[in-house]
Parts: structure tokens; C-alpha cells; sequence
């Protein structure tokens, strides 16, 4: 079975559910699907019935559902989308990092595997999006990490790996600040409210609400 086999909304939910757990999340239960997709727990419930019906997910009572590896695969085709499409806008059309998440999940819908392939090929097979996900190849292979949360980082020197694009507010005022994805930093300190770090010997002091949303890469954080 292929995405487009599916329903929009089986596509949305398989894709929360695998994407929920990509970077360390607990999984997705039904009352967070609910509140994520702005429906009732009811609605939730009876279309995890119907992707259990199809075999895309399992379902055991009080807990969260699991995707089977053809429910996976159908969500890493719709990641893959998503994340291509969002760097086709950023790097060719000229939008924002902060403005592409939206555009893509509805774009990601309408466009076909082959213009997905035809953009991956226009833009060089791109490994990362403009936020630092990594892009699952079309066979599904997708790079997984192991990633420090600024919030969370001792002192010490980081790459930023990634940042959450779930808030845009955010992208814009950590962009302001210079965190983005591949920057180079130290974090210098960190409290309970913010962390200091230093960018190109430019000192910043990060809130730790933006902090939160910021992974570096511990594999090249000074020892």
C-alpha cells in the first residue's frame, strides 16, 4: 500500500505518530492525536480503528498505537514529501524558514511521487530541510541522531543539529539570534530561565523556552 492509497487524514496521522518519536518524544497516544489534529478523542479513536483495519497501525487498549513497517513506510513517504517541499520553498522560492511548515502540509498531500523525486533531483538530494530534519531517502532510510537539547547542555562546544519548527515565533527570534541549523557554538552557562552561549565570539543569552527547541549534535561537542 502506497500514501496515496490513503486518506489525507490516515496520511496526517501516521506521520504524527512516527514523527512524535524521531527526536527522543514519547509516543502519540489517542487523546494527543485528538488535541493535535483539533478533534475529539472520539474522531481519533475511530480512525486509528480504521488504520488498525488496514494494517497500517497496532492498536492494544491504554496505549499508544504502533505503526507496522507498511504504516511506517507510509509515513516516511509523507515525511520525505513534507521535508522536500520545504526546502524547495526555502531555497527556490525564497520563503522563510518560518513560513514553509504550514505551506507543506498542504502541498504534500497534492503532489505526486514523481515530482517529489523531480524536486529532490532539482535541489542535489538534499539530506537535511531547512530546519535540520533529516530527509528519509525514497526507499525510507532516514539518518538518526542523538541529540543534546540546549536546554539541557553542559558547557562546552555544539553543532546545532536541529530546531524545532513546530512554533515560528520561535524560528524567527532563535534566526534573530543566530542559532540555526550547522552554526557552530559554546554554550558558556545555563540556569533554570536561559542559557548563554557564544556564536562566532558574539554572546547570546537564549530563553529557556527557545532553548528547548534547539538539538545540537553531541557527537561533536568538546570532551
Amino acid at each position: 500500500m502506497r500514501a496515496g492509497e490513503v486518506s489525507e487524514v490516515s496520511q496526517d496521522y501516521l506521520k504524527a505518530i512516527w514523527s512524535a518519536q524521531e527526536w527522543g518524544g514519547d509516543p502519540m497516544t489517542a487523546t494527543e492525536l485528538a488535541k493535535r489534529f483539533g478533534t475529539t478523542k472520539a474522531n481519533a479513536t475511530e480512525v486509528l480503528k480504521r488504520l488498525d483495519e488496514l494494517g497500517l497501525i497496532v492498536r492494544v487498549p491504554y496505549k499508544p498505537p504502533v505503526l507496522t513497517e507498511q504504516g511506517k513506510a507510509i509515513a516516511l513517504s509523507m515525511v520525505r514529501r513534507h521535508r522536500l517541499i520545504e526546502t524547495f520553498l526555502v531555497k527556490s522560492l525564497g520563503y522563510g524558514w518560518d513560513e514553509v511548515h504550514d505551506e507543506a502540509e498542504i502541498l504534500e498531500h497534492a503532489a505526486s511521487d514523481r515530482l517529489i523525486d523531480r524536486i529532490d533531483a532539482f535541489l542535489g538530494h538534499p539530506t537535511s530541510d531547512p530546519h535540520g530534519d533529516p530527509i528519509p531517502g525514497p526507499d525510507g532510510r532516514v539518518d538518526s541522531h542523538t541529540p543534546t537539547l540546549l536546554a539541557e547542555a553542559s558547557p562546552g562546544r555544539y553543532q546545532v543539529l536541529r530546531v524545532s519548527d513546530a512554533d515560528p515565533v520561535v524560528l524567527g527570534k532563535l534566526a534573530e539570534a543566530g542559532v540555526l541549523p550547522d552554526v557552530a557554538l559554546d554554550v558558556v552557562d545555563r540556569t533554570d530561565d536561559a542559557v548563554t552561549v557564544d556564536i562566532g565570539g558574539k554572546r547570546e543569552t537564549i530563553a529557556a523556552a527557545l532553548a528547548a527547541a534547539v538539538y545540537l549534535d553531541a557527537a561533536s561537542s568538546a570532551s
